[in-house]
């Protein structure tokens, strides 16, 4: 009884046909950034991943240090485009780009001291 009640309550959270509200980019829009040359951070990104959360805590962090940065998210199972693009396959998975060139993939649960060293790769 209890795995029904937990399924029902993930399912009412999270429902199949909300809107996509983590996303804030396109691949035509990040290769917009990356033309630019500047340094481009992204987040790939799940709501019901405990460890998306707490990084993404740390990049909403890093947004105001590093201000010529743009930073990008996605949520992977709604763009699964964008995941393949990128060659992403794990959830919990950021990447830096300055300009074109990818300059450090962060794969799995890290800290801010990780993620920070990762950014400043771009800069």
């Amino acid at each position: 009884m209890k795995k029904i009640l937990v399924i029902l309550v993930l399912l009412i959270q999270f429902p199949a046909n909300a809107a996509d509200k983590y996303t804030n980019f396109s691949l035509s829009s990040l290769e917009k950034a990356k033309n630019t040359g500047k340094t481009v951070v992204v987040n790939s990104y799940e709501p019901w991943c405990w460890s998306c959360r707490k990084q993404d805590k740390v990049l909403i962090g890093a947004k105001d240090e590093f201000k010529g940065v743009v930073f990008l998210t996605y949520q992977q199972g709604k763009h699964k485009d964008i995941a393949e693009a990128l060659n992403i396959s794990v959830r919990t998975t950021i990447v830096v780009f300055k300009g074109k060139k990818e300059v450090a993939r962060i794969i799995g649960q890290t800290g801010k001291t990780e993620i920070y060293s990762a950014i400043k790769k771009g800069i």
